[in-house]
């Protein structure tokens, strides 16, 4: 089984959205990514990966792997703030670099 790891950024999203029908769907889009079944996803750049969840405002999640089996929840959004979003993901991705993760 692959191991997720969040920043703090990304537990701050996620506990905060309040349509709890999108929280839910993006919670068992996790359990799926965690058995290794990641579904619509695309690169944003910088090793970062953008895992599309249809629902609600077209919500977000950004990742990135690390290693074998690690991968690291850096932020989350919607199609509104994709953007600043990607931004936000590459940025805390450059201040985790070489961190090790366990």
């Amino acid at each position: 089984m692959l191991r997720f790891r969040e920043t703090d950024v990304f537990s701050r999203w996620i506990l905060g959205l309040r349509d709890m029908r999108a929280k839910a769907l993006i919670l068992r889009r996790l359990a799926r990514a965690m058995a290794g079944h990641f579904g619509d996803i695309a690169p944003v750049g910088d090793g970062i990966s953008e895992m599309r969840i249809d629902a609600g405002a077209g919500y977000r999640v950004y990742y990135r792997r690390q290693g074998q089996d690690l991968y690291l929840l850096l932020c989350g959004g919607d199609k509104k703030s994709q953007a600043r979003d990607i931004a936000t993901a590459k940025r805390l991705w450059a201040e985790l670099k070489g961190k090790a993760f366990k």
